[in-house]
C-alpha cells in the first residue's frame, strides 16, 4: 500500500473508493501486447522487455506469482495437450500461477497464460480447468484481441483520468493496467465463439467436454454468493465474472456443444490427479499481504489491525483497503504513504494531497497512542472525514466518505479509527492462511458434517456445496474425495 495521492478531485476520490479496484477485470489482456499474432510466442523463461513490463504489472495486480510445483506441472501438461489438439499447434504458452483469491484466467496474444489460485480452488477436475484454459486459448486463436480497435480510445480517456487523479507513477501504472484489463472485455458473440472453440479443443484433446458446463455453473453460483457491496449488485470484483458472466444461455450452449462429441460421463476428467495438485492450496487472501476477516482487517507483516463500521464489506486490493457500506452511500479507504518526520500531520493534511479541506476542521489527536490528525473535506455530494496516523516510519491515511453526514456516521467513523492498533505477538503468530484440504468421505459423513469442518463462518454449507460442484440436496458417496477449507 505505497500509493500516493496528489490533490485528487474530491468527487473523483470518492468514486474511486466506491469502485474499489478502479474497474472490473477481464480474462484477456490483449490490449497490452501487439494485436497481431506473428508466429511463435516467447518461450520460457525469457520475455522481451516490453512483455516483461506487462508481466510485472500483472504480478503487481494479482499478488505476485504463486509457487506450487504440482499444480504448475499439471497446468503445463494440460496446456500442452490442448495446444496439440488446437488449430494452432505451433503456439507456445508461458504459464504463470497468480497468488490471488480472485477466480480468473487470461491469455495474452503473445502466449502469456495466467491462472489464479482462486480459479484452481473452484475447479474440481482437470477437464474443468481445461475448459477455462481452452476458452482463453480460443480468444488467442480467433484473434479477438486484434479487432478491438475502438477500445484504444477508451484507454486514452482513462489515461487522462489516471493522470489527473494519481501522480505516483507506480500507482498510476497499476490503475491504468487494471483499466486496460477491464477495457479488453470481449463482446457477447466473441465469448460464445470462444466457448465453442474451447469445447472443441478440449474434446479433441480427450477431456470431458461437459467440464465447461460444470465450471460455468459453479462460477455463477460462487458469484451469487459473493457479498454485494454496491448498489445494482455490481461488486466490481477483479475476476473472471467481470467479463465472463455464467449466464444460463452460456451454460445451455456449452451443453449443446458438448453433446456434439459425447454423452455425459465420457472423456477424461482426471479428478484424482487434479485434487492431489491443489491439496494444501492457499484459500482466500494471503495473510502475508494482509487479509480480511468479516469487518476486521489484519496485516501481520506490518503489524496493525482495524475494524470497519457496521454494515461495511472490506476488499483488500493491491494498493489500498477499500470498504463500502451496503447501499453505497458510505465508503472508506486506507492506504500508506511516506511523510517526512519533520512535517506535522496537521500540516500534511492541508499540504494539497486532497482538495476542499476545511482548514478550520483540522485538529491534532492520538489514536491508541499513535500521533494522528484529522480534518474534513466537503464536496457537492460527498463529505470526507480524513485521518492521518503515524505508525512507525509510515503514515496511514484513512478516508471515510459519506453522502449524508450525520452524528451517527461521525460516531461510526470515530469508532472505526479508534480500532486501529498494533497487533499482539499472539495475533501475528495466529494469522495463518486458510488452505484447501482434500478428504475422503467416510460412511458416517454427511454434507452437514463436512460443511461443519469448514473454517469459514459465512454460510459454510453453501460454500462447501459450491466448492465441490454439488447442487442443493446432492451428497458425496463414501470413498469420494471432497475439498474443505481448514486453518
Amino acid at each position: 500500500m505505497q500509493g500516493k495521492f496528489h490533490r485528487p478531485r474530491l468527487a473523483a476520490l470518492a468514486q474511486t473508493i466506491l469502485l474499489a479496484v478502479f474497474l472490473a477485470g477481464c480474462t484477456s489482456t490483449g490490449q497490452w501486447a501487439p494485436p497481431v499474432l506473428s508466429g511463435e510466442a516467447p518461450k520460457q523463461p525469457e520475455l522481451a522487455q516490453p512483455l516483461q513490463r506487462e508481466h510485472q504489472r500483472i504480478l503487481a495486480a494479482y499478488g505476485g506469482e504463486y509457487e506450487n510445483p504440482l499444480l504448475q506441472a499439471l497446468v503445463e501438461r494440460t496446456v500442452e495437450r490442448l495446444v496439440a489438439a488446437s488449430d494452432r499447434p505451433d503456439l507456445h504458452y508461458r504459464i504463470t500461477l497468480l497468488n490471488s483469491p480472485s477466480v480468473n484466467a487470461f491469455a495474452l496474444p503473445t502466449g502469456q497464460l495466467y491462472v489464479t489460485r482462486g480459479l484452481a480452488a473452484l475447479a474440481n477436475d482437470t477437464s474443468e480447468l481445461a475448459s477455462v484454459l481452452s476458452h482463453e486459448m480460443a480468444h488467442v486463436v480467433a484473434r479477438h484481441a486484434a479487432i478491438r480497435e475502438s477500445q484504444a480510445r477508451r484507454v486514452a480517456l482513462i489515461d487522462n483520468v489516471v493522470n489527473n487523479v494519481l501522480s505516483d507513477p507506480q500507482t498510476g501504472a497499476l490503475a491504468l493496467a487494471k483499466s486496460k484489463i477491464a477495457l479488453a472485455s470481449f463482446s457477447r458473440a466473441q465469448e460464445f465463439e470462444a466457448d465453442g472453440i474451447g469445447i472443441d479443443i478440449s474434446a479433441r484433446a480427450g477431456f470431458d467436454p461437459y467440464g465447461a458446463e460444470r465450471f460455468l455453473t459453479s462460477l455463477g453460483r460462487n458469484t451469487d454468493l459473493r457479498p454485494v457491496s454496491a448498489p445494482g449488485k455490481d461488486p466490481y470484483t477483479f475476476d473472471f465474472m467481470s467479463s465472463h458472466p455464467a449466464t444460463l444461455d452460456r451454460v445451455k450452449n456449452a451443453v449443446d456443444r458438448a453433446r456434439q462429441y459425447s454423452s455425459p460421463g465420457t472423456g477424461a476428467q482426471d479428478k484424482t490427479d487434479y485434487l492431489a495438485s491443489i491439496d494444501g492450496l492457499v484459500f482466500g487472501e494471503d495473510p502475508a499481504e494482509g487479509f480480511v476477516r468479516s469487518r476486521r482487517y489484519l496485516h501481520p507483516k506490518l503489524g496493525f489491525t482495524f475494524t470497519a463500521p457496521e454494515g461495511f464489506t472490506l476488499d483488500n486490493t493491491s494498493q489500498a483497503v477499500i470498504g463500502v457500506k451496503e447501499g453505497g452511500a458510505e465508503a472508506l479507504r486506507l492506504d500508506v504513504v511516506r511523510v517526512p518526520a519533520e512535517q506535522t500531520l496537521p500540516d500534511y493534511l492541508i499540504s494539497g494531497w486532497i482538495e476542499n479541506i476545511d482548514k478550520g476542521s483540522v485538529e491534532k489527536t492520538t489514536i491508541n497512542g499513535f500521533p494522528a490528525a484529522t480534518a474534513i473535506a466537503k464536496g457537492e455530494q460527498w463529505t470526507l472525514r480524513l485521518y492521518a496516523v503515524r505508525f512507525g516510519s509510515d503514515v496511514y491515511r484513512f478516508v471515510f466518505a459519506t453522502k449524508h453526514r450525520t452524528a451517527e456516521t461521525d460516531r461510526a467513523f470515530r469508532n472505526s479509527i479508534s480500532s486501529f492498533r498494533r497487533m499482539t505477538l499472539a495475533e501475528i503468530e495466529d494469522a495463518k492462511p486458510l488452505r484447501l484440504k482434500v478428504v475422503t468421505v467416510t460412511p458416517s459423513d454427511t454434507v452437514a458434517r463436512l460443511a461443519a469442518r469448514m473454517a469459514i463462518a459465512d454460510r459454510p454449507l453453501e460454500r462447501f456445496l459450491i466448492l465441490n460442484g454439488f447442487s442443493a440436496g446432492q451428497a458425496p458417496k463414501p470413498g469420494d474425495q471432497v475439498k474443505i477449507v481448514v486453518e
